[in-house]
């Protein structure tokens, strides 16, 4: 709490009250992202499955490639506050996942493997052999899944608010979010009490970015909010994820938020235990998207981690 001096004027007093109070508010308020960059880069490529695929193409081309793969509901723009602050030796493939963002939205086929597949052919298209993936909620079951389907085709895996199961049933009555999606009714209301709780944060988030992503989502039909939830994120389908885990030999990094409300403690430690070498890094006090809330901290470990000799520049792109 700021103490301001009392003056013998109450009207200097009230003044230096409130250029007190305005000082606290700007010091609080949440740096404002840049969505700029990725709008004019992003690319669409079709694929040989059929999928129409968006991506965007940032970094060093000739640097060591790192695939970006957004959340559930999310986009490339998923990546806007962590892409400053990631190593400029780089070649960063930010991608969007079918049914999400600027790629196609098939009436099928929606499984963590149809996802991981996607990225695969994208690879292909682009002649990457190798590449290091990074997924966060969502886009860290794909990681997981690309790495253990194609271990030739991976060097290094982050997984950020990531899980290797559905939570025990002593947790269900946390864990109501599926219910909360499966009441949704079209048209969706990007300002809608809902969706303004699933992109809340513990602490403040450029309120500008957080709309975005609002209305991106909204424009998702809900069919492939369902099909998802279904085919992917369901409790029957994350228990598959503790069978195909030992699969994954690359190098790992699992990076959470302590307070994250939708990837429980007894979850991080599944997923702990399933991958007992990777290196775990929890962020306290921060939420299901702690590279929105502390973004320079969060790259300077996935900069370690990916390449420790990286020199840590900004892009730059105003």
């Amino acid at each position: 709490m700021t103490t301001v001096p009392r003056s013998r004027t109450p009207l200097a007093w009230l003044a230096a009250a409130a250029l007190a109070l305005m000082a606290t508010a700007a010091a609080a308020a949440p740096a404002r992202f840049n969505m700029r960059p990725l709008d004019a880069a992003r690319r669409i490529v079709a694929l040989p499955d059929g999928i129409s695929m968006a991506y965007v193409p940032l970094g060093d081309p000739r640097g060591t490639p790192v695939v970006l793969i957004h959340g559930y509901t999310d986009s490339d723009l998923d990546w806007t506050p962590l892409i400053p602050y990631l190593s400029k030796s780089f070649r960063l493939i930010v991608v969007d996942l079918r049914g999400h963002g600027e790629s196609s939205k098939p009436q099928c086929c929606y499984t963590r493997y149809d996802f991981a597949y996607d990225v695969k052919l994208l690879l292909d298209k682009l002649h990457v052999r190798r590449a290091d993936i990074v997924g966060h909620s969502l886009g860290s079951i794909v990681a997981q899944t690309f790495a253990e389907v194609w271990p030739k085709r991976t060097d290094r895996v982050v997984l950020i608010s990531s899980t290797a199961g559905p939570p025990p049933k002593a947790a269900r009555h946390e864990y109501d979010w599926a219910a909360q999606i499966r009441r949704l009714k079209e048209p969706l209301n990007p300002d809608s009490a809902f969706m303004r709780k699933w992109w809340s944060s513990p602490h403040p988030v450029d309120p500008a970015f957080l709309r975005r992503e609002r209305q991106n989502a909204a424009a998702i039909p809900l069919r492939i909010w369902l099909a998802v939830l279904h085919q992917s994120l369901s409790d029957a389908d994350l228990r598959g994820l503790a069978s195909t885990l030992p699969r994954l030999k690359a190098p790992t990094l699992l990076i959470w938020g302590s307070d994250d409300p939708i990837m429980l403690p007894a979850m991080r430690r599944g997923l702990q235990r399933a991958l007992p070498h990777a290196k775990v890094v929890i962020f306290p006090g921060l939420g299901h998207n702690p590279f929105w809330e502390q973004p320079r901290r969060v790259a300077s470990v996935i900069n370690a981690f990916l390449n420790p000799a990286a020199s840590v520049r900004r892009y730059g792109a105003g």
